[in-house]
Order: C-alpha cells, then sequence, then structure tokens
C-alpha cells in the first residue's frame, strides 16, 4: 500500500491524490521512500509524475449547435421560461417596426407612394396597427394606395 506516498507525492504535486501516477516498475522504490525529502527525488526522477488533467470533450455539444442552427432541439419540450425571456417584447417590436419602416422607406424611394401616405402609414405603423409586412401590403391594396 503506497497511501502515505501518493498523499505526500499529491501535496508536493500540488493536485488530487487520483491524478498522482506512480511508475510500475518501481513501486518497490516507492514503497522505500518514507520521507518527504524522498519522494521529492522519486519526482524528480520520474518515478512519481502529475496526470494531466481530463478534459470536457466539446464534440457532442458541436454536433448539438449544429442542429439547433437548422431549427431541431427547439420544440415545446426544450425551452424554459416565457415567450418573452427567450426573446423580449420590446427586442420583438423593434424588429418589427424596424422591417415595417424599411419597407416604407424603400416604398416611397421607388415613388409607390407618396409623402403623405407614407406619413400617414409611418404613423399606423408605430401604432402596431401592422403586424409584419404581409400586412401592410394587404391594407395598402385593401385601400388601393400602391401605385403601380
Amino acid at each position: 500500500m503506497l497511501r502515505m506516498q501518493r498523499r505526500v507525492a499529491a501535496e508536493l504535486l500540488k493536485c488530487g491524490e487520483n491524478r498522482v501516477w506512480i511508475d510500475p516498475e518501481r513501486i518497490d522504490d516507492v514503497a522505500s521512500a518514507i520521507t518527504r525529502e524522498d519522494i521529492r527525488r522519486l519526482i524528480n526522477d520520474g518515478v512519481i509524475k502529475k496526470k494531466p488533467v481530463k478534459g470536457q470533450s466539446s464534440y457532442r455539444a458541436k454536433i448539438r449547435k449544429e442542429a439547433r442552427k437548422k431549427g431541431r432541439h427547439r420544440g415545446p419540450g426544450s425551452r424554459k421560461g416565457k415567450k418573452t425571456a427567450r426573446m423580449g417584447r420590446k427586442e420583438k417590436w423593434m424588429m418589427t417596426i424596424r422591417a415595417l419602416r424599411k419597407e416604407l422607406r424603400k416604398l416611397k424611394a421607388e415613388k409607390k407612394i407618396d409623402e403623405h401616405t407614407y406619413r400617414r402609414l409611418y404613423i399606423r405603423a408605430k401604432g402596431g396597427q401592422f403586424k409584419n409586412k404581409r400586412q401592410l401590403y394587404l391594407f395598402m391594396e385593401e385601400r388601393g394606395i400602391l401605385k403601380k
């Protein structure tokens, strides 16, 4: 039993006892080592060594990340928290309003709507009348606003 030698070696190597490696061919030398100085000498000779830290492979995590990019593992069973916890109300609103305003600017630049109509639609968008670009276009088609 090399319990004492392993413990002292762990202290000297500044690691846990499980990370202490003892050369199986020189066990007799280690067993005869009873002082810290003896163990220090064995460490210098390479009879006792510190094993490297075991890492954690990111292989499976990378595969899962790639799958999540494709939309896998995002179903209701994987979600924790409310819808607004995953994307806040403000972030959602910002994305929507920016898309609508960009579309309105584009239509004005292409002269499909005039300045007056642009301003009226802009204000309606700000008021939250349109959920998305499709609803904006539906509204314009119903009113006959859009010029060809």
